[in-house]
This record gives structure tokens, C-alpha cells and sequence, in this order.
């Protein structure tokens, strides 16, 4: 017999495209939820072999980047809390040119395995850069193929969701987490993606006067805008 309490649990599969998508986007709501005892896999569409940050000083070359982004990204998701991690295996700068139905089919078999109450992705048309809109598009075909549109929320970059009619959204299309209580947690993921995160001097300045730097909210956009009026703060509600 299946333990209650585990047949319960709530899951979340976030699909996004490189390390560091995970902590620099959206890690206090990630820290948050997980901290809640939120069942969270990671998927990662590459290893983020061809970003042009080696460290500063350099210290990586195009042969070791990806082995230490990977390392990185686990380390990041400790911080988080973060239990499951899955690469697809996709070379970086690439995932737009990748086989589409395949792409998706993987992803789809993610969701009907997994079965997670709610998933993160990449809008596809504001996803800012190719792979990230690449991997929106193939997750939200496999929600669709799957029936599990509706557990879908894309993400949003900073606060520009705070006021989300210019990009054609209402409020009752976003959702609105408070993560002002895990802002360590995030600040700690961002120190993880050393590579990445040194030539930005404000994340090693003290804890106090980096967290400051953050914002206390983060902005998740409704994949279905039909449904009725639910939370405006809880992606599981």
C-alpha cells in the first residue's frame, strides 16, 4: 500500500533551458516551495557549454565550462532545495534547431511520469532568448498533448509583470509570489553559478546588501486565461 502522505505530496516540474535559468528567474519561489516540502524536478535543457562568462577572472575554456556549469547548477539546487535534477542533453545556443516533435515527446513524457500539479516554463514569444523560447514552446505542446495546460505558469523576468498590459496580460492573469522570506536562499544559488555570477559585484557584497538588490516579488504568467478566477499568489491554489 502506497504511503498516504506520498500519494499526496504536490510536485513541480520546471522545464527551462540552461543552469542558472532556475536561480537568477525564479529561485525564491523555487526556495519557497520547496521549503513547503513541494516535490520540485529540474529539467535542463543544456549545460550551458557555449555561455561567453568563464569566471572573472577567466578560469574556464570552452572544454571545461560545461562539466563545472553542471556542477554549479547542482549545487544551486541544494541551495534551493531542489531534489530532482534531469539534463536532456541539448548543446547549448541549439535548442531551436533541435527536432520539435521529438523534443516535445520527451517533455510530454516528463509530465505524464511525473504527474506535477504545477509546471514552469518559458513563454515562447517572451522568453527573451532563442533556447528559452524553444523550450517554452516544446513544454506547452506537451501540456497540451498531456491535458495539463491549465497546471502551466510561464515565468516572467524581473518585475515587468507587475504591470503585465503592455504584453497584452491583465492582472488576473498573473500570479504573484512573495519570496521576501527566501531571499537567502536565492542569494546562496546565485553564489552556486560562480562562473556566471562573479563579474556581478553586487552578489558578493554582504549578505544584507546583496539580498537588498532583490525584488520581494516574483511574477508567473497563466498558460490558461479562461479558467475561473483562482489565487493571485499561490501557483497551487
Amino acid at each position: 500500500m502506497k504511503d498516504s502522505s506520498q500519494h499526496q505530496k504536490r510536485r513541480m516540474l520546471v522545464v527551462f533551458a540552461h543552469p542558472d535559468d532556475e536561480s537568477f528567474i525564479c529561485g525564491g519561489t523555487l526556495a519557497k516551495y520547496a521549503g513547503e516540502g513541494v516535490d520540485i524536478t529540474l529539467v535542463s535543457a543544456t549545460r550551458g557549454e557555449m555561455g561567453r562568462r568563464m569566471g572573472n577572472p577567466p578560469y574556464l575554456n570552452r572544454e571545461t565550462i560545461a562539466a563545472a556549469r553542471e556542477e554549479e547548477l547542482r549545487q544551486a539546487c541544494d541551495c534551493l532545495g531542489i531534489r530532482n535534477l534531469i539534463f536532456l542533453d541539448i548543446r547549448d545556443k541549439t535548442v531551436e534547431f533541435v527536432d520539435e516533435e521529438a523534443l516535445t515527446a520527451r517533455i510530454e513524457a516528463l509530465v505524464r511520469d511525473i504527474s506535477p500539479d504545477v509546471i514552469l516554463t518559458f513563454h515562447e514569444k517572451l522568453g527573451g532568448h532563442p533556447d528559452h523560447c524553444a523550450i517554452g514552446k516544446a513544454a506547452t505542446a506537451a501540456c497540451e498533448r498531456a491535458g495539463r495546460k491549465p497546471s502551466l505558469f510561464y515565468i516572467s523576468f524581473g518585475s515587468a509583470m507587475e504591470h503585465p498590459e503592455p504584453y497584452g496580460y491583465t492582472r488576473d492573469d498573473i500570479v504573484r509570489i512573495d519570496v521576501s522570506a527566501h531571499l537567502k536562499a536565492k542569494l546562496a544559488a546565485f553564489r552556486a553559478h560562480r562562473c556566471q555570477s562573479e563579474i556581478e559585484e553586487w552578489v558578493w557584497l554582504p549578505d544584507r546588501e546583496a539580498i537588498s538588490r532583490f525584488g520581494l516579488h516574483e511574477y508567473f504568467i497563466r498558460a490558461v486565461r479562461t479558467l475561473p478566477q483562482r489565487s493571485g499568489h499561490d501557483l497551487f491554489a
